[in-house]
């Protein structure tokens, strides 16, 4: 397996979901909403490709298959964990011990997979603590965009979600 990530984890909203289109219920609760451009289409190119991918999310339960279910992206992911069912929010080491052990891959394996966000205390904060490789998605305008701590610094920075395929083949090349 030496050469391929063993996982790949995504946030959902401004990662997947362009917030700033969602339309809520009373709960919160994501009823519906546009993906940022080029998420389908990495998503669909990574399953592909063979990736194990996962979701580690801050929100409501119902969010994620309401909009992936109607996209046709929900069945694409091996491993959710969502906050509102798991009782812990991001940066919280637990939710992303949660989604790695949901995949069977061990502590001394954390290095070889990514999590992908938009947000860099959350994202980037809580996957650099546990160590994996962070890569901070610097599309959405509603997200800081200087850390503000040694943690918040991103292992790589993309700016539309299809950049990370070139990323993934450079990086991949240096295992």
């Amino acid at each position: 397996m030496s050469g391929r990530f063993l996982a790949l984890y995504f946030d959902f909203g401004d990662t997947l979901i362009d917030q700033a289109t969602e339309v809520k219920d009373e709960s919160f609760t994501t009823l519906q909403a546009e993906l940022i451009p080029g998420a389908a289409e990495l998503l669909r190119e990574l399953k592909r490709r063979g990736y194990r991918l996962g979701l580690v999310s801050n929100g409501p339960v119902g969010s994620i298959p309401n909009v992936l279910g109607a996209c046709g992206l929900y069945q694409l992911f091996d491993v959710l964990a969502v906050s509102q069912g798991l009782g812990v929010d991001k940066p919280d080491a637990r939710i992303f011990r949660y989604a790695l052990d949901h995949m069977g891959i061990s502590e001394s394996e954390y290095d070889r997979t990514i999590m992908i966000g938009n947000d860099l205390a959350a994202d980037v904060a809580g996957a650099n603590t546990v160590g994996m490789i962070s890569v901070w998605l610097d599309w959405a305008p509603r997200h800081r965009k200087t850390p503000t701590s040694e943690a918040e610094i991103p292992h790589h920075t993309i700016v539309e979600p299809l950049a990370l395929l070139s990323l993934l083949e450079e990086l991949e090349r240096g295992l």
